[in-house]
């Protein structure tokens, strides 16, 4: 069935003018009347009525048009889409530091083999002039961009290659030009200060500052080296203003080039540093008053962080200050790289390896939104902690326990450090399976000569059952995983008749209570069925009447008795 029915007069005041509404109306010969008076009156060029009737059941109105008066509607032209243009038009467009990073991925043996980054490639003549000579080397780089982009644009691929290759060629002379000018002075007799001061002004000052920087690098092709020539030079840099602003500028993107290859890494912070110890030492140059700050709450943390010192050390320096904060970004994503991917961070020691994950966590974590944001730290360690739990690793972690209860307690605290919900499922199910295995329970069970008596094992299984509740596990794991450390502790309880031993004891009475609340509250035992047994009988005995008398007669018992009783449950 129809809804109601209206129209609606639309006119055009001029030929390339849109439709605009005029009036609405429910009268059909007043739609039309009006839609004439515009055209006799000259007030419109052309005018339209159209009749729209509402459906009740998707409320929307269905339009007609019923009639048009007037000069026809023009037909607008469609654009003609731009033809696609390269990414790099100009030499000068591969200087910036996507061109610069894709330099570096496509020309990334050679830039190893010769011992450079992209940006002194692009600064300085004589690597430029060996890449040319490499020939193979340099048309290969060019095919590895030109196909990509070709593919993604629709344009010729070998149109694409020429304009890559000319452009090449283009920027090659242009660096020669600029060598044979004089653009790059060395500092053989000068001081970058002096350079930095004439150049501040100069339109081409970036350039001709990172040819300088560049050329200071020459005949240095190990990273420790090269690294400490540029902390020489950020040495001898103005101490302030746009001068050294230019020389900052320069060394920051050298160094984040140079530390972006992992080789370079190991050889500035040390080979005999594994990964977590890198990754550590680069979080303390990044980080420092992060890093000092949980030091200073934990002086054991000094153990795991390794020593910086070198030009590395002087490099935190200039960190610390502020200098680099696109360097200390880029090492800060650097680290979160390397959390996810598969690479170990301590091979040969899992112990070890949580350790250091811990601590940087805990760094990372409170320099987020400085460097990284939360999310990013998270989900970086969310990704780590996948490798944590799985089978290679936990054996690997356990491997050096020589009791279940030792695996036990080992693998709590793996609970314990992993994140993300998946995870900590993944790693209860492995907590799970020991504590409720009949090894656990036989080996807790089981004297042994010389080892723990029942009482002594019932406060270990108590602390383990604690350190459960502490891991943030599920709530579903963490009452299974509680409920199996209760149940043995009620075996090994019953075993050893330990409540009836301590009501049976020839020992006052406020101290039994005492002894059988302790039990009660999960303090010297587990919470579960020998909890509640030692519960019933602390109440057993404050019924008794003599118990009474002796509390009556000793209030300061019963002070010292009063938050235990309110733990367990008991009316004080």
């Amino acid at each position: 069935m129809a809804g109601p029915i209206h129209y609606e007069v639309y006119v055009r005041r001029t030929a390339p003018s849109a439709w605009t509404l005029l009036i609405a109306t429910e009268n059909r010969k007043q739609a039309v009347e009006a839609a004439e008076d515009q055209l006799q009156d000259r007030l419109a060029v052309a005018a339209r009525v159209t009749k729209e009737t509402l459906d009740p059941e998707t409320m929307e109105f269905a339009s007609v048009t019923i009639l048009t008066l007037g000069a026809p509607e023009e037909k607008k032209k469609k654009p003609v889409d731009p033809a696609p243009r390269p990414a790099c038009a100009g030499p000068a467009e591969l200087y910036s530091p996507h061109a610069r990073a894709l330099i570096g991925r496509v020309l990334e043996d050679w830039l190893r083999r010769e011992g450079v980054t992209a940006f002194e490639l692009l600064h300085r003549p004589d690597v430029a002039e060996r890449l040319e000579a490499a020939g193979v080397e340099l048309q290969h780089a060019i095919q590895k961009v030109a196909v990509p982009e070709s593919q993604a644009t629709g344009q010729d691929v070998h149109a694409v290659v020429r304009h890559y290759q000319k452009l090449t060629e283009q920027a090659i002379v242009r660096l020669r030009k600029a060598g044979r000018d004089g653009l790059f002075p060395t500092l053989a007799d000068r001081s970058i200060a002096d350079l930095a001061h004439r150049l501040a002004g100069a339109s081409d000052r970036a350039f001709r500052m990172g040819g300088v920087v560049a050329g200071a690098l020459a005949g240095r092709r190990d990273a420790r080296a090269r690294l400490s020539a540029l902390m020489d030079l950020m040495d001898a840099a103005p101490p302030d203003g746009p001068p050294r602003a230019l020389i900052v500028v320069a060394v920051e993107q050298i160094v984040a080039e140079m530390l972006a290859v992992r080789q370079n890494l190991n050889e500035v912070l040390g080979p005999a540093l594994d990964q977590g110890a890198n990754l550590a030492a680069i979080v303390r140059m990044v980080a420092p008053d992060e890093m000092d700050g949980l030091l200073a709450m934990d002086p054991r943390l000094e153990l795991m962080m390794p020593s910086v010192d070198g030009p590395a050390a002087r490099l935190g320096v200039h960190l610390a200050a502020g200098e680099f904060p696109l360097l200390a970004a880029a090492l800060a994503r650097m680290v979160t790289r390397e959390l996810t991917s598969p690479r170990r961070l301590r091979p040969n020691d899992a112990v070890g390896e949580i350790d250091i994950l811990r601590l940087l966590a805990m760094a990372l974590t409170a320099s987020a939104g400085r460097l990284l944001t939360l999310e990013e730290v998270q989900s970086a360690f969310v990704e780590r902690s996948k490798s944590l739990v799985t089978a290679d690793f936990v054996a690997a972690y356990v491997a050096g326990c020589q009791t279940v209860l030792a695996e036990a307690e080992h693998l709590t605290r793996l609970c314990e450090n992993v994140t993300g919900g998946a995870n900590k499922r993944a790693a209860a199910r492995w907590l799970g399976a020991c504590i409720g295995s009949l090894r656990f329970e036989t080996e807790m069970r089981q004297p042994a000569p010389g080892g723990p008596s029942p009482s002594q094992k019932l406060a270990i299984l108590a602390r383990l059952q604690r350190a459960v509740r502490a891991a943030h596990l599920g709530e579903h794991d963490q009452t299974q995983i509680s409920d199996a450390i209760g149940a043995v502790g009620a075996h090994l309880e019953a075993d050893a008749g330990l409540v009836a031993q301590i009501a049976r004891a020839p020992a006052s009475a406020p101290q039994k209570i005492a002894a059988l609340l302790k039990l009660a509250t999960g303090e010297a035992g587990p919470l579960g069925p020998s909890a509640e047994r030692a519960r019933t009988e602390a109440v057993r005995l404050l019924r008794a009447p003599d118990v009474r008398t002796a509390l009556s007669a000793a209030p300061e018992s019963v002070a010292a008795l009063r938050g235990l009783m309110q733990a367990a449950g008991l009316a004080a």
